[in-house]
């Protein structure tokens, strides 16, 4: 999922007129990073951003059926989160919801559907925890330091990343200048928050490196409104080291390596001590070691990158100072990605995957392999209309084989001085159940129901339909339609608490995306998104913590030397319930931010988040922040 071309190659074609571009022949457009994470080009009309999250191939937005969002480098960096959720809930159809502050557990929702169904790719590894009830990422683990790019792939549509894969998350992290080059920022604010981090790279004629790291602590608040013995702040520590080098063999070959570490420390209330009496001194520690190599050949007709990436992560829960559960897992992914372009109209993406995983948290210990192959035929004709019809075949250790597919098209035309874009996908896949949820229903803790159920895999179908409008301006203006179902959910049993059990019928996420992007006059920006998601289980009740509405809008201002730089934002989240069914807060939160570089590289900023203090609760018993401001500076060289 990385460029098998030279980074300087990459930079030529950053800064690429956007017609040249759009005509460029696909053969030539392969040639300029076939696996490149995040390729920028300095095109205004949104149609011409090149994206990889839809295929893992690079495609120009305006030939991608399905339905993918991007957040640029100038924007993460603006909006100024430290937090990656907190970022990612900004966009269409993400919802999260957070168990009491920073490093507490958090789950993100895409179009409805669980945290655990999205993968997060971060340089092409996949940073799932295997050691968690679910393979799920720790999104409350993850920093924005270092990131320069984003894409979201919306619904379940992954066809190339597993069957399983019900949304995708693929960042990219800061790309190397030509030459040398780097930045240190240090940030505090409310909380006892403050934060150091700095990074230093550069792109050479032999190859380019990156290295990276941020120190972030805050003392933070009381996790829990249920906590009326200690009432204390319940803190969170984060170090994270991140490290990407590429060596370019020849013009056709190269080599990449990644390297990241991320370990964090979390104060936490509402577990249980040596006596099985409740306490609020809780702690955990989180460690994740992950790493990937990679090569990538690129020819006149064909490309290839073969990888292997693993990731081990190992957590400890604390009770009164004394451990009471530890868990550890890991995650080998062994891939092969290739693309045939026959010519400009015609194309073939076809790979392998061969993915172990395991868990180990001392009753059980247990590890499983799962292979996938699968290919996508991609045709172009006369400029205007893209079509992909792909197949996946799974063959898992514990249920067998499993075949699906996905269909896109897009088809573009001008209109009123601008593109009209329709687009639409169809995707099915599965899920098996996890190595947990088997272990914890064959385990002694589970009871009936839970124990005489014989878990099988989800299968999941979706949908979407949309239309885009793009200028050369920058106007983009895009409404979608999706609806999504999920047959023999896993959930786990809120009634008797026995464990995982399987609901018999469909649950179902059907909803429309609004998305709106307006250049203002004398350097103002009008952006703003709208969602309308209405979940249903399988007895017909509206699941828990999906807000039926969701909104953002913002208001950037740039003056014309672009050294000031000014947002605010508007965050609407109404109509949630919780597990019981009783009615969530219905909130707005209002974040403002600016920044003004004082000299060559130097800048100052600020950020004032829940600038209007709302007092609010998204999950029963869980304490949410208050109006927080930071300020921070940041040196670039």
């Amino acid at each position: 999922m990385h460029s098998n071309t030279r980074s300087n190659a990459r930079s030529k074609n950053s800064t690429a007129a956007p017609k040249a571009l759009v005509n460029t022949p696909r053969k030539a457009l392969l040639a300029c990073g076939l696996f490149a994470t995040a390729m920028t080009v300095t095109a205004q009309n949104p149609l011409e951003e090149v994206v990889i999250s839809s295929s893992r191939v690079p495609t120009p937005l305006r030939e991608v059926g399905t339905s993918v969002t991007v957040l640029s480098e100038e924007e993460i960096i603006q909006r100024g989160f430290l937090s990656l959720p907190d970022l990612l809930r900004t966009q269409a159809s993400v919802a999260a919801t957070n168990n009491g502050g920073a490093g507490k557990a958090t789950s993100l929702r895409i179009r409805g559907e669980e945290g655990y169904r999205t993968l997060v790719i971060i340089d092409g590894i996949d940073i799932s925890d295997t050691s968690s009830p679910q393979v799920s990422p720790r999104l409350e683990q993850l920093l924005t330091t270092g990131i320069s790019r984003v894409e979201i792939l919306r619904g379940p549509q992954g066809l190339t990343y597993g069957a399983d894969a019900g949304g995708v998350i693929n960042i990219r992290t800061a790309t190397p200048d030509e030459g040398l080059g780097g930045g240190v920022a240090i940030e505090q604010g409310r909380y006892g928050t403050q934060q150091l981090s700095g990074r230093i790279g550069g792109t050479f004629e032999a190859g380019d490196f990156l290295m990276s790291g941020a120190d972030f602590s805050t003392d933070g608040f009381n996790a829990r409104n249920t906590d009326t013995d200690l009432r204390d702040d319940d803190g969170y520590e984060n170090q994270t080291l991140h490290a990407r080098g590429g060596w370019n063999l020849s013009d056709q070959l190269r080599i990449e390596g990644v390297v990241r570490q991320v370990e964090g420390e979390n104060a936490f209330d509402g577990c249980f001590n040596s006596a099985f009496l409740p306490t609020n001194a809780c702690e955990d520690s989180f460690e994740q070691n992950s790493w990937r190599l990679s090569a990538s050949l690129t020819q006149e007709q064909f490309t290839h990158e073969l990888a292997y990436s693993e990731n081990t992560t190992d957590r400890d829960f604390f009770a009164e100072g004394a451990s009471f559960f530890q868990a550890s897992g890991s995650l080998e992914r062994l891939s092969y990605v290739g693309q045939w372009l026959k010519s400009d109209g015609l194309s073939l993406v076809y790979g392998v995957d061969r993915e172990k995983e395991s868990i180990d948290d001392g009753s059980f210990d247990r590890s499983r392999d799962q292979t996938g192959v699968y290919g996508e035929y991609q045709g172009h004709f006369n400029d205007q209309l893209s079509v992909t019809a792909g197949l996946r075949y799974d063959d898992n250790d514990d249920f067998g084989d499993y075949l699906s597919y996905r269909l896109s098209g897009a088809w573009t035309t001008t209109m009123a001085g601008g593109e009209l874009k329709l687009k639409g996908a169809y995707g099915t896949g599965f899920r098996a159940p996890s190595l947990y949820e088997i272990s914890y229903n064959n385990g002694p803790f589970a009871s009936p129901p839970a124990s005489d159920t014989v878990l099988t895999e989800e299968t999941s179908q979706g949908y979407d339909v949309g239309i885009a409008w793009a200028s050369e301006s920058g106007t983009y203006l895009e409404a979608t339609w999706f609806d999504q179902e999920i047959d023999d959910l896993i959930t786990f049993d809120l009634i008797a608490f026995s464990g995982y059990i399987q609901d018999a019928g469909l649950s179902d996420s059907t909803g429309i995306e609004l998305i709106a992007e307006l250049p203002l006059a004398l350097g103002f920006r009008l952006s703003g998104n709208y969602t309308w998601n209405e979940t249903t289980a399988a007895d017909g009740q509206q699941r828990a913590f999906r807000p039926e509405h969701l909104a953002n809008i913002g208001l950037a201002y740039s003056d014309p030397t672009s050294k000031l730089r000014l947002g605010v934002n508007l965050r609407s989240s109404t109509d949630a319930v919780d597990t019981l069914g009783n009615s969530l807060d219905d909130y707005v939160l209002m974040d403002v931010n600016a920044s003004l570089d004082l000299l060559r590289g130097f800048t100052i900023y600020a950020r004032l988040e829940n600038a209007l203090d709302e007092d609010y609760i998204e999950t029963p018993t869980y304490n949410t922040a208050g109006q927080a401001a930071y300020a921070g500076v940041r040196y670039e060289f």
